[in-house]
């Protein structure tokens, strides 16, 4: 009698990875925009103001235009009008910082910069317009300043005068 061959021994199992696990992202992403105002506190800018502020701004803001009309002191006259409002009341300069977290957990930050007018352009408008606007307007921001009930409006202006030299945004 013939007999069916014998089948071979199965092959040794190999163990069975695990299933993946399904990625899960964090259940909301948060993002927040915020202002920051880093600097000394109100008290400490007032005496600032009635003590250095109001005079200083007079001699710094004289010094930015005739900077501003040299060709050689426009570097120095840009970086004095931006610190306009920081001499005359020590107020640091606002950013804006946009925060979130990613789909991993990790918070993220970063300064958000707004877009700006192209510099021919902005070329062209100190030319024609920006380096005597400056002047004006840097003289009526201290008469204000100088009616201390006018203070508020006087910052507003002073924080405007990069835009009114240069249409450079903060």
């Amino acid at each position: 009698m013939i007999q069916p061959p014998t089948p071979p021994p199965p092959a040794p199992m190999r163990p069975v990875p695990p299933a993946p696990v399904p990625y899960a992202p964090a259940a909301t992403p948060s993002f927040t925009v915020a202002e920051t105002k880093d600097g000394p506190g109100y008290l400490v800018r007032a005496l600032w103001f009635l003590l250095v502020g109001w005079w200083a701004t007079a001699i710094v803001s004289a010094l930015a235009w005739l900077a501003l009309i040299t060709i050689i002191g426009l570097p120095l006259g840009i970086y004095l009008v931006n610190r306009l409002p920081t001499v005359l009341t020590l107020r640091p300069r606002t950013s804006t910082v946009s925060t979130w977290t990613d789909a991993d957990g990790r918070t993220m930050s970063t300064v958000v910069r707004l877009e700006q007018v192209p510099w021919p352009a902005r070329g062209v408008w100190f030319v024609f317009v920006g380096w005597w606007a400056s002047g004006l307007v840097m003289s009526l921001g201290y008469l204000l300043v100088l009616t201390i009930i006018g203070l508020p409006l006087g910052l507003m202006v002073f924080n405007r005068v990069p835009f009114v030299a240069s249409l450079y945004r903060y």
